[in-house]
């Protein structure tokens, strides 16, 4: 079963003209990013304006042999990882796209999702337009090499598309002068920047430049488009926003050593456990997460609480997140294999559960199941966000609003189907406060129905 919101992909660009090892740089990347996508990996490098691709379903260190990394020798290059929210899980789909038009041959990898990409595909195919996948991503690509004929640049052509596309995207473009990254003007999807040797690389998150040595600079602002060429680095502002950044990065998907506008993801998980215990004053023998992001928002609550934090769990490390995973049967059997109770850690007492979401509920009511099983004597769920009611558009494969659990159930009715002694959700005032250090504002469209488009 699919146990939390489904993410979407991770995205990685190379800008190094000293040595033509891009695709090793990329390689790392994406084994860093692995957990946001695991269906499939593929990357484009280039040398001397020749551009050469790779890509296939797997994880990352399966795609990329060595004799596979060898093959693709470039100066620069961009990659992906993929979850996904747009197209079927097949090998045509996955990430970059490849295209060839009048200027060259220029590629693209996107993280997110454009509400709008079936009109626009349409109208690019009565303009003559051939399409190979039905994927948003070549539409993205399609509708910029579109205005590339008729604008001056390609930078020019990417802001013209982004007059045009809805929805939320972080893009990374290669051409054979240029990499252009750019994001869609709410800053719904995380994309980073900074500087490995005297180059430049982009990362969907910050960890990556953590794991490269490389210096970490910032995230783009909503709306930036960032050009890298030979001329070297320029900024283009196209929007004032003060942002609607996804409030699930801090509370799900990212990596724990993660910077996300200026506030560490484990620091903002901490915040919210703290913030739980402040909501819901609950007292117990002892606080247990659900691994992973789970455990460091039960370490807050156990903090701010005073009660003992201890592992209720043992996770199985060779099992990847399961709502990852591309079909419902690897999900159904991997949810089983993936956590145990640790038995001594819980018998016989009264536990606090701190989970970071309930999507269906199916899962979280096996947990309570498998606590109670080993002799606990009450489980109560503590939430470390509000209780998600509506559908994601902007990148985030969320079911259907209707088979979401707390879009048709009360709390106590949402209790009484898990099976836990007591169930409480952090606040959406509280989820802010916790967010707050946080330097752009939050989308929360899943937990309140007001969507920014």
């Amino acid at each position: 079963m699919i146990r939390k919101l489904n993410e979407e992909c991770g995205i990685v660009g190379v800008y190094n003209l000293e040595k033509d090892n891009a695709s090793e740089i990329m390689y790392y990347s994406l084994m860093t990013l692995q957990h946001r996508g695991q269906e499939s990996a593929g990357m484009v490098v280039r040398d001397n304006g020749n551009m050469l691709i790779y890509k296939q379903q797997g994880l990352v260190q399966n795609v990329f042999e060595p004799h596979i990394l060898s093959y693709l020798k470039g100066t620069c290059g961009i990659g992906h990882v993929r979850y996904s929210t747009c197209g079927e899980s097949t090998p045509e789909n996955a990430q970059p796209v490849l295209r060839k038009y009048r200027e060259g041959k220029i590629a693209l990898v996107h993280n997110g999702n454009i509400r709008n990409a079936k009109e626009i595909r349409h109208a690019l195919e009565r303009n003559g337009q051939v399409f190979t996948t039905d994927t948003d991503s070549e539409v993205v690509l399609a509708l910029i090499i579109s205005n590339r004929l008729i604008t001056g640049s390609i930078e020019e052509a990417v802001e013209k598309s982004m007059q045009v596309l809805k929805g939320g995207y972080s893009c990374i473009l290669m051409t054979k002068q240029k990499i252009v990254a750019f994001k869609d003007p709410f800053g719904f999807r995380p994309l980073s920047f900074g500087k490995i040797g005297n180059g430049y690389i982009f990362a969907s998150e910050s960890c990556v430049m953590e794991v490269l040595n490389a210096k970490y600079e910032r995230y783009l602002k909503p709306g930036e488009i960032i050009v890298i060429s030979r001329k070297g680095f320029e900024s283009i502002e196209t929007t004032k926003s003060k942002g609607r950044f996804c409030s699930f990065e801090y509370i799900y998907f990212s990596r724990p050593d993660s910077f996300m506008n200026g506030l560490n993801v484990s620091k903002a998980r901490l915040n919210l456990g703290r913030q739980l215990f402040k909501e819901h004053k609950l007292m117990a023998d002892v606080v247990i997460g659900v691994p992973d992001s789970g455990n460091t928002a039960a370490l807050g609550y156990s903090y701010e609480s005073g009660i003992p934090y201890n592992k209720g769990f043992v996770r199985n490390p060779y099992v990847g997140r399961t709502f990852i995973k591309p079909f419902q049967e690897e999900r159904a059997l991997s949810v089983e294999m993936k956590l145990s109770p640790l038995t001594e850690m819980i018998k016989r007492k009264d536990v606090i559960m701190v989970d970071d979401s309930i999507v269906r509920g199916t899962t979280i009511k096996n947990l309570i199941k498998y606590l109670k099983d080993a002799g606990a004597k009450k489980v109560f769920a503590m939430i470390s966000s509000p209780p998600v009611k509506y559908s994601c558009f902007y990148g985030i494969d969320t079911p259907k609003t209707e088979e979401l659990l707390a879009s048709n159930h009360s709390v106590d009715e949402i209790k009484n189907i898990i099976g836990a002694d007591g169930l409480y959700y952090l606040s959406i005032e509280g989820l802010l406060e916790a967010l707050k250090e946080s330097k752009l504002g939050h989308c929360i469209a899943c937990f309140d129905g007001n969507y920014p488009i």
